[in-house]
C-alpha cells in the first residue's frame, strides 16, 4: 500500500512542479508586453467571474456547458482531492472514494467532448485539439482507477496502467500547458478573468461603458511613445494573456459578418496568429508578418466576437491597437479612409462639407438652432446624416413626431461638427480627440438637459466615450425618446392596416454596445406592426457592414455583408425591413435587386401620425 501511495504522491508533486515550470514559462511570454496595472484582489473574484460571467456565456450553448461543467467541473474537484489526500499522504479510502465519483462525472463529460470531435463543426480547430479526449480520457480513467480499486489490489498491471494513464494525463497538463498546447487555455483563461484588461466588464457598469474605448496618450503624456501596437510586445501583458486564454472554439469566428462574407478576417485565426507572434517574434512588426492589412481593415468593430466569446477575449480592441500603429504611424488606412480623416480633420466633416449646409434639410421646417444662454430640454445631434438626402427624409421624420410630441428641442446647426467616432474606429486617435474636444467646447457653453440622436455612433461616442475626454451628458437614442413619448401618452397614431409583414435591424451600436433592444420594439408595436423576428436579432444581430470604417475602406469579400443581411430579412419573409441608424440605411438600401423595403422608424411614426 505505501509504495504505490508514495508513487502517485511522488507525481503529484511533480505534476505541481511542471504546472509551475509551465506557468512561468507562458508568464515569461506575457511579460514581454507593454506594463499595466495589476490588481492582485481581483484574484478573489476570478471564482464568481468563471462560474457566472464566464458560464453565462457558455450556457448559450447548453450542449457545451454540460459538457463543460461535467469534465472541468469535475476534474478539478478530483485533482483537489488528490491534493488533499496524496498531496499531503493522507490516504484516506474515503477520499479515495470521492476521487472515484469525480472521475466518474470526469469520463462521462469527456465522452461528450469525444462525441463532439467525431462529426466537429467547421469552427473548431483540429489538429492537437483533436487528441484532447484522449487525454483528458486517459486522466479520468486514471483517476477512477486510483480512486475506484482498492490501493492493495492497485499492484502489478493495474498499478502500471493506473501511473502511466495519470502521467499521460499529468503530461498534458504541464509539459502540453507550457508548449502552447489545449490545456494552457485553462491556466491562462483562469489569470485572464482575474488582470482581464477591462475589468469594467464585470462590474456594474452599463453595456457602452463595457464597450468603450480608452483614449491614447498623445503629446508627450507618459506611454505616448507607443502609438498603437506595431509588434506583439506592443500590447499590454495582460492582453497577450487573453489572447493565450483562447479555446479556439471558433464561436468569434462563426458570428464575424465579415468572415461569413468571405472577407480576409477570421478573429480566430487573428488572435492565434498574435499568440504566434508573440511566442516566437514578440518584437517583429505584425503588419505584413503575422496578420495581413487587410484582415485587420476588414473589421467592422460590430463585437460580434465579443459577445459571442467564452473566454471573454476583447478582439476589437486588439484591432483597434493594431489599427493605431498603421494610421498612426504610416498613414496606411486604405480605400476612401485617408481622404475621408483628411476632410474631418480640415472641415470637422467627413464628407468636407461646409457645416452650414448640415442645417438645409431643415430650412422650410420650424426648427430652432440653440443659442448660448438659452435654455432647451433636448439638444438633437443629427450627424453625417444630415448631408445626404437619404437620411434628410428621415430626420424631419423625426423632427415631425418630436414636434407632434411637445418636445421642447434645437440643433446645433452650423455649430455641429463630426463627433471623431469615424476616425476613432480607423486608428486615427489623433483626429478623434481633436474632434472630441472641440464639440466638447462648443457643447460646454450652451444649456440643455439631454441630448437626442438618430445615430447609435454618435450616441456611443457622447455617452461613452467623451466622458474620459471631459464630456459628461445624457444621451438618448430617438427610438427611446419616442417609445417614452408613446407611453406618456403624447403622441397619437393610427395603427398600421394591414399590418405589413415587418422585421428590425438591430444597428450593432445601439443593441450590442448599448444594450437597447426594446424600444425599438415598442415603437413598431405601438404601431401596428408584428414584428417577423431574423435569425440572427437583438445583442445576435448580424451587421450592416458600415460600421468601423468598413463602408471606407471597403475590403473586398466574396459577397457583401449587407447582401447577406438583406438575405436574413428575405428568409424572415419580410416586405419592410425597419431600421434605426444612418449607417444601416445606406448600407441595407444599397442591396440591388428586389429586396424589403428599407425604413427608419422615425419615418414608420411620422407617416402613423393623426393628423
Amino acid at each position: 500500500m505505501a509504495p504505490f501511495a508514495a508513487v502517485i504522491t511522488g507525481l503529484f508533486w511533480l505534476s505541481v512542479l511542471g504546472v509551475a515550470a509551465g506557468g512561468l514559462r507562458r508568464a515569461a511570454l506575457w511579460r514581454t508586453g507593454r506594463t499595466a496595472p495589476v490588481r492582485w484582489r481581483d484574484l478573489l473574484a476570478a471564482p464568481k467571474r468563471y462560474f457566472v460571467d464566464l458560464h453565462r456565456v457558455v450556457a448559450r450553448d447548453p450542449y457545451i456547458a454540460r459538457t463543460h461543467i461535467a469534465t472541468a467541473g469535475a476534474a478539478v474537484a478530483a485533482m483537489a482531492l488528490v491534493a488533499v489526500n496524496y498531496g499531503l499522504a493522507l490516504y484516506s479510502p474515503a477520499l479515495d472514494l470521492a476521487i472515484a465519483l469525480a472521475a466518474l462525472i470526469m469520463l462521462g463529460g469527456v465522452g461528450f467532448v469525444w462525441h463532439r470531435r467525431r462529426t466537429p463543426p467547421a469552427r473548431l480547430s483540429r489538429g492537437m485539439w483533436d487528441r484532447l479526449p484522449w487525454m483528458l480520457g486517459a486522466l479520468a480513467l486514471g483517476l477512477l482507477l486510483l480512486g475506484g480499486i482498492p490501493t492493495p489490489l492497485l499492484s502489478g498491471a493495474a498499478g502500471l496502467a493506473t501511473v502511466a494513464l495519470l502521467a499521460v494525463g499529468a503530461w498534458e497538463l504541464t509539459a502540453g500547458m507550457a508548449r502552447g498546447g489545449p490545456m494552457k487555455h485553462a491556466f491562462a483563461g483562469l489569470l485572464h478573468l482575474a488582470f482581464h484588461p477591462r475589468p469594467e466588464r464585470f462590474g456594474r457598469t452599463s453595456a457602452g461603458q463595457r464597450a468603450a474605448l480608452r483614449p491614447l496618450a498623445l503629446g508627450g503624456e507618459p506611454g505616448a511613445e507607443r502609438l498603437g501596437a506595431g509588434q506583439p510586445s506592443a500590447f499590454a501583458w495582460n492582453q497577450l494573456l487573453s489572447f493565450d486564454a483562447c479555446v479556439q472554439c471558433g464561436k468569434c469566428e462563426a458570428a464575424c459578418p465579415a468572415y461569413a462574407a468571405g472577407q480576409p478576417l477570421n478573429p480566430k485565426k487573428l488572435i492565434q496568429d498574435l499568440v504566434t507572434g508573440m511566442a516566437g517574434a514578440a518584437t517583429q512588426p505584425i503588419v505584413p508578418g503575422l496578420i495581413a492589412p487587410d484582415s485587420l481593415w476588414a473589421c467592422t468593430t460590430c463585437r460580434a466576437c465579443v459577445h459571442e466569446c467564452p473566454m471573454l477575449i476583447e478582439h476589437v480592441d486588439a484591432v483597434i491597437d493594431m489599427r493605431r500603429q498603421q494610421t498612426l504611424e504610416h498613414g496606411a488606412a486604405p480605400g476612401k479612409a485617408p481622404a475621408v480623416l483628411d476632410n474631418l480633420r480640415e472641415t470637422a466633416s467627413a464628407g468636407g462639407f461646409d457645416l452650414s449646409a448640415r442645417f438645409h434639410w431643415a430650412a422650410d421646417l420650424v426648427v430652432a438652432q440653440i443659442q448660448p444662454g438659452k435654455s432647451v430640454d433636448v439638444l438633437l445631434i443629427v450627424g453625417e446624416g444630415a448631408f445626404g438626402m437619404r437620411y434628410q427624409r428621415s430626420l424631419r421624420a423625426l423632427v415631425k413626431a418630436m414636434q407632434a410630441g411637445g418636445v421642447d428641442f434645437a440643433v446645433l446647426g452650423v455649430l455641429e461638427t463630426d463627433t471623431g467616432d469615424v476616425a476613432r474606429r480607423l486608428g486615427d486617435e489623433a483626429t478623434f480627440q481633436t474632434l472630441a474636444h472641440r464639440l466638447i467646447r462648443t457643447l460646454s457653453a450652451l444649456t440643455f438637459d439631454r441630448i437626442v440622436t438618430a445615430d447609435p455612433h454618435i450616441l456611443h461616442s457622447l455617452r461613452n466615450e467623451y466622458p474620459a475626454l471631459g464630456g459628461h451628458y445624457r444621451v438618448l437614442h430617438h427610438t427611446s425618446l419616442l417609445s417614452a413619448l408613446f407611453k406618456a401618452g403624447r403622441l397619437r397614431v393610427k395603427l398600421a392596416d394591414p399590418p405589413r409583414a415587418l422585421t428590425y435591424h438591430d444597428p450593432c451600436y445601439l443593441a450590442r454596445y448599448n444594450g437597447e433592444t426594446e424600444a425599438p420594439r415598442e415603437l413598431l408595436r405601438h404601431l401596428g406592426f408584428p414584428i417577423k423576428e431574423m435569425m440572427r436579432h437583438g445583442l445576435n444581430g448580424r451587421c450592416c457592414g458600415g460600421g468601423g470604417g468598413a463602408a471606407l475602406t471597403d475590403i473586398p469579400g466574396k459577397q457583401r455583408i449587407p447582401d447577406l443581411r438583406i438575405q436574413d430579412a428575405r428568409d424572415a419573409g419580410a416586405e419592410t425591413v425597419a431600421v434605426a441608424c444612418p449607417n444601416c440605411t445606406v448600407m441595407l438600401e444599397g442591396v440591388v435587386g428586389p429586396r424589403p423595403d428599407v425604413r427608419d422608424i422615425a419615418e414608420l411614426v411620422a407617416d402613423a401620425l393623426e393628423p
